[in-house]
């Protein structure tokens, strides 16, 4: 297993895993550029599998012969519709008549106030659904009168309005992670040429991640959408860099103690590819913990994700360190490692905080808990739940014309509920809903094309994405249930936006749950401890709660965004757990190290010192990355890529310089109860006898290759 493990730093090893990965790219690279062809950004796509919307969604399909969205073209004059403004509204049915199934578009309602009309057209959901959509934004209006306001909106346009955004969101984020990235390991190493070798292999690891989700989709049916895709690529630059930067780190440090590059590069590989291992086996494992969940587009997020950690994993410990080996010691000029270089990591910046935190380490981690739980009461404002003109981080034609329908028309006109049953229930149907409480009319009713389901459009009182109209649909659903052989079920944006957020709320209690167990196995199978586990989990749990707080702050008064989508708090928990528990593990992995042979409190220091700088690199890298996120225009991402990149940074500064060192030097001995290392510990063995008293010398001159059986 070992030997397969340093493959890669072999004198000829190294030439095969580099051709293996250009054979896989040129043969598999066509496939990469795919992926938005499986890609499903439809209603159901972010529903629940088992939802009643998804019900009616799917029974819709069965009263077109395509199915169809309503897009509802408002034309608003304030001060009363004129007889051109009319005379223009119906050139424009006429005019997209033969864009929609049986050229058939009612004509404009007015509304009661005189000062709108309301066109809705039946846009086909199929291949041509953007092309319809946009021709009906082209033409709506084109010729209206002076100052007649006209907009697109309700379910069609809003629909496109998403589907713009996410047709430039991977080429955004790929273009934004590579510039991001690539400007920081200049930063970072100050050399004109080795901050390529790591964006080379994980552009290798981006290629690969492409192909598999693209095959996930395509063979295996697994759900592919456009906000997985996107956060792919932040995914893969980020935590790839993340791990090259901990490999090279290390790979530097054995040049200064092995003549021989390959040698340094093999044992580079065995010290530190367990973390690495363990560090993307935790967000591997937590992100498939998704899988758990019944919202679709969680599910998506997790195998996607999970499938982008894993590449960028698999090329970080084999391509990376065969191109290292193959260039040789010159590309990391100027600033070359020779062999027999003296280490001063211990009189950095880095030894002066492991210095102050060990002076204190009780108040070091009481103060950092403080500071966290300060953090922390910044989430007791959360506000969830978004509504449609709340989305977006600009306000887009379909936003614009929401807000005309609802000042002039019944809240949900835009979006009328569908109640889909039994077609021989239609009369009994239509009286149970004329008596709920909330609903503004009944919408003549249509047949499925069997003639044996009835669809009826129910108009609410309330703007669809409000709380008052949940709380009808919840009445309606209550009333058509209730009608005996009449199998009703409610569906439209309301109650998928209804289900969608009871779908996240039991979502959170079945994955949380089992994320925090997978963290705590995986880190207790790494250290071989218990107390230690338990601890470093704690501090991730804190940290979320920090980062939450503080980026729901952020969110209010920096930004100005009106709340948070009810997902955030469960896509941040798993992210964040599973991305956070990678500093502390890169952190204590070394610092067991240390431990073993300097014994307890130098261990500690020695630890944070020896990883400081890289984890610092590597933590800024990935914060950067997903800051990308607040670039795109829509609110659930950009949030996402706050509550992420903050908890990083809390993660990086906070948690592992200060509340891990300091709880870890306060706890003492204790801290590797009940492994192999407690008991040598406890025994008094050499390294227990002798470390606390070792001097700087000592780090350069232990032999850092051989095992440390612990």
């Amino acid at each position: 297993m070992k030997r397969l493990a340093t493959l890669p730093g072999g004198r000829r090893a190294k030439w095969l895993v580099l051709a293996a990965w250009l054979i896989l790219a040129m043969a598999l690279g066509p496939l990469a550029g795919k992926v938005a062809d499986v890609e499903d950004n439809d209603a159901n796509a972010y529903l629940p599998g088992n939802a009643e919307a998804a019900v009616v969604n799917d029974r819709l399909e069965g009263f077109h012969t395509d199915e169809v969205l309503p897009a509802v073209v408002v034309y608003v004059r304030e001060g009363g519709i004129t007889t051109a403004d009319r005379d223009a509204a119906e050139a424009d049915r006429k005019e997209l008549a033969p864009l929609v199934p049986d050229g058939a578009i009612e004509p404009p309602v007015a509304s009661e106030d005189g000062d709108a009309l309301l066109l809705t057209v039946p846009v086909p959901y199929s291949g041509e659904f953007s092309d319809v959509l946009n021709r009906t934004r082209e033409v709506a209006g084109a010729g209206a009168p002076a100052d007649l306001q006209v907009k697109v909106t309700g379910p069609a346009g809003a629909l496109q309005d998403t589907i713009d955004v996410f047709d430039d969101l991977d080429g955004t984020l790929l273009i934004g992670s590579a510039i991001v990235v690539a400007l920081l390991l200049l930063l970072i190493y100050r050399s004109p040429v080795l901050w390529l070798v790591p964006l080379i292999s994980v552009g290798f690891a981006s290629v690969l991640s492409q192909v598999i989700t693209y095959a996930g989709g395509k063979f295996a049916d697994l759900p592919v959408d456009g906000q997985s895709a996107g956060l792919l690529t932040v995914l893969v630059f980020g935590v790839g860099t993340d791990y090259a930067l901990l490999l090279i780190a290390r790979y530097r440090e054995e040049l200064t103690r092995h003549e021989d590059r390959h040698a340094a590069m093999q044992i580079a590989l065995r010290r530190s590819g367990p973390a690495i291992l363990a560090s993307a086996g935790t967000i591997v494992i937590g992100l498939l913990c998704l899988l758990l969940a019944d919202l679709n587009s969680s599910q998506s997020l997790g195998w996607v994700g999970a499938a982008g950690v894993l590449c960028g994993f698999l090329a970080m410990v084999t391509v990376l360190p065969a191109l290292l080996v193959i260039l040789g010691r010159w590309i990391f000029w100027p600033f070359v490692p020779n062999f027999g270089q003296t280490q001063r990591a211990e009189h950095g910046g880095w030894a002066r905080i492991g210095a102050a935190v060990a002076k204190r380490p009780r108040l070091s981690w009481v103060a950092a808990t403080l500071v966290m739980g300060a953090l922390a009461l910044g989430a007791t404002g959360l506000n969830f739940g978004l509504t449609q003109s709340e989305m977006y981080t600009s306000t887009p034609d379909s936003v614009a014309g929401q807000r005309l329908v609802a000042a002039h028309y019944p809240g949900g006109s835009s979006a009328p509920a569908d109640v889909i049953a039994k077609a021989s229930a239609e009369k009994q149907v239509i009286e149970t809903v004329e008596q709920v409480d909330g609903v503004a009319e009944v919408q003549p009713v249509k047949f499925s094309r069997d003639r044996g389901l009835v669809q009826v459009p129910v108009v609410l009182e309330d703007d669809p994405d409000t709380p008052a109209a949940e709380r009808t649909v919840d009445r309606l659903r209550d009333a058509v249930h209730g009608i005996e052989g009449a199998d009703a079920k409610v569906g439209g944006a309301t109650a998928s936006a209804l289900d969608t957020q009871r779908a996240v709320s039991r979502d959170s209690k079945l994955v949380i749950p089992v994320v925090l167990a997978v963290v705590l196995l995986v880190l207790i199978a790494l250290l071989r401890a218990l107390v230690a586990p338990l601890v470093l989990l704690v501090t991730v749990v804190l940290s979320y709660f920090g980062a939450l707080g503080a980026s729901n702050l952020l969110f209010e008064h920096a930004f100005d965004w009106a709340g948070v989508h009810h997902s955030l708090p469960l896509l941040g928990f798993v992210f964040l757990v599973a991305l956070g528990i990678d500093y502390n593990i890169f952190l204590m992995t070394r610092v067991r190290e240390e431990v073993g042979l300097q014994g307890h409190g130098r261990g500690v220091q020695s630890g944070l010192t020896s990883t400081g700088g890289v984890i610092t690199s590597a933590g800024l890298v990935l914060a950067a990355t997903f800051s990308i996120l607040v670039s795109l225009p829509l609110v659930t991402m950009a949030e996402l890529g706050v509550l992420v990149g903050l908890g990083v940074l809390l993660d990086t500064f906070l948690v592992r310089t200060v509340l891990v060192p300091a709880l870890s030097l306060d706890i003492g001995k204790g801290m590797w109860w009940p492994g192999a290392l407690h008991r040598l510990l406890r025994e008094g063995g050499p390294a227990a006898a002798s470390g606390e008293s070792q001097g700087p010398a000592a780090e350069n001159s232990r032999p850092r290759g051989e095992n440390i059986p612990l």
